[in-house]
Formats: C-alpha cells, structure tokens, sequence
C-alpha cells in the first residue's frame, strides 16, 4: 500500500509539473505582421507556422498591410479573442504603444519579432540587431567605392525600428569616412516600386552617385531597376535581408552585397519562446538572430 501511495504522488507531482507545458501548447497565439506583400515577412511567417504545427500550437495571423491603424484593429481582435499571447511585428514603433498597453491590461504577454516598441511591456524582443546590420552594410559600401564619392541612403518607413537603426549604424559607418558625402536620404517605405520612383528622381536632381545604401533589399532591387532603366552604370548597390531576388541579384552582380538576416528563424523563435513563457519558464529579455553579408 506505501508503494502505491508513493507512485500515486509521483504521479501527481509528474502531472502539475508538465500542466503548465501542456496548457501553453494548447494555447492560440495572434500574430500581427506589418505586412504580407514582402517575401522577407512572408518567410517570417512560414517559420512561424512551422513551429507553431510542431508545438501543437494554433496561430491566428493578421496582415497589417503596412497601416498602423490596421494593426491596431487586429492587436484589439486579439485582444477580444482571449489569445494566449500575442506576437507583432510593428508597422510604427511608437504608434503600436497604447495596443501593447491594452495587452499589458488584459493580461496577455506581448512579444515583438525584428521590430520593437517604444515603450508598453513586452516580455522579449527576438531580432537582429539592425544596428550592427547597418553599420556592416555602410563599411561594406565605403570600402567597395574606395573611401570617398558620393552616396544616397534609401530609408525604410520612418518610424519603425528598422529603418531608425539600419539607419544609425549606417551613419555611425560613415563618420568614419569624411571624404564619403550623403547626398540624398529619401523614404521609400520598404517597397520596391517606392524605391524606384524615389531613386529615378534623386538620379535626376544628382548627376553623380557612387554608392546606394537601402534599408531592404525591395528598396534597392527598385533602385537598380531604376538605375538600369535610366543607363546609370558604375553605382555600388546593397541591400538589406538577404531576400530570394537579392541574392540573385548579387549572384548576376548587379546588387554588391545584402546583409542576411534570418527572418524564419525569427518566426520559429517568435512562437518557441512564447510557448516557453506561457509553459512558465523564464526566457531572455532579448534574443539575437546571427546577421552575415551576403556578396557571392
């Protein structure tokens, strides 16, 4: 009978200890991704998926479609849906703020993928980081067009993490270059057919370019699209992510290099951590994803 006694409380312990694992896999997270109509999000949401099929977890995913105001009315659908925590990828820094707050008050823990927030309570931050990234790609460019000339910075949507860090490290890069002048630094909200409009009029207004340095790769594919069209040969491209096209582009030798980001391992960490957290483990404020240079 002791024996007996003794296996049943094993079995007790055993079954409130793994309880909290089991609710967590049981658990609906919400996904909000800034947009959908770019691959590097696209494959961010595939790795995702694919952990979240892995875990036994269900995804709720909402396309923001690059709008604030879209991101909010999905952080809210969430938020009215009970999900179990809630991973986003931020279309505007500061503009996601009074959604994570209302998670904050719901109770339901916030997670942020590649890009942060301001400010609001997020259990992790799981991405690159974009400021080494930027800082990689501006000595990269300053080095290929030999250390002087002149050159033009594409920036991603203003307000969003990204674009503020790649940018800084980028301009933290060129300090180091004082023969090395930025004539143009114009926004072209992370899309292809923005950073060609933007870099045919700055091909106009500068007669010469030595080296473009865009935010992301759809930015540049649309600069050197434009560069090609407009007959301007000779200007040093790179990107940012590492994207399907990019890297083929770099392999034609039309784009010089791309900094590689991971972003399905974000998607995979993304839902893997929220599955520890909710289990009751104690993860990292913040958990880096490797960048490389992509140039072959």
């Amino acid at each position: 009978m002791k024996g007996r006694r003794l296996l049943s409380v094993a079995m007790a312990v055993l079954l409130v200890l793994s309880f909290p694992l089991a609710a967590a896999a049981s658990q609906t997270l919400g996904v909000v991704i800034s947009t959908l109509n770019n691959p590097f999000f696209v494959t961010l949401k595939d790795g995702a998926e694919e952990k979240a099929k892995e875990l036994g977890v269900e995804l709720v995913i909402y396309d923001a479609q690059d709008d604030s105001a879209k991101m909010t009315s999905s952080m809210e659908d969430l938020i009215q849906k009970k999900v179990g925590g809630i991973l986003v990828n931020p279309t505007d820094a500061d503009a996601v703020v009074p959604s994570i707050l209302k998670a904050n008050a719901a109770g339901i823990p916030v997670f942020t993928i590649d890009r942060g927030a301001t400010s609001g309570e997020v259990v992790t931050h799981i991405a690159s980081d974009n400021v080494a990234g930027g800082k990689m790609a501006g000595e990269f460019l300053a080095e290929k067009i030999g250390g002087k000339g002149k050159v033009v910075e594409l920036v991603g949507i203003p307000g969003t993490s990204a674009a503020r860090d790649r940018g800084k490290g980028f301009h933290e890069a060129m300090e180091g270059y004082p023969d090395i002048e930025i004539v143009a630094s114009q926004a072209a909200d992370f899309n292809r057919d923005r950073g060609l409009a933007v870099f045919e009029n700055i091909l106009q207004a500068q007669p010469e370019i030595d080296g473009v340095f865009a935010h992301n790769d759809e930015m540049v594919l649309g600069a050197i699209a434009a560069a090609e069209a407009a007959g301007r040969k000779g200007i040093v491209f790179v990107g940012f992510d590492a994207v399907g096209d990019a890297v083929k582009a770099v392999k034609d030798g039309r784009l010089a290099a791309t900094v590689a980001q991971q972003p399905k391992e974000m998607g995979l960490l993304g839902v893997e951590y929220a599955v520890k957290y909710l289990g009751g483990e104690t993860i990292p404020d913040n958990v880096p994803v490797p960048l490389m240079l992509v140039t072959e």
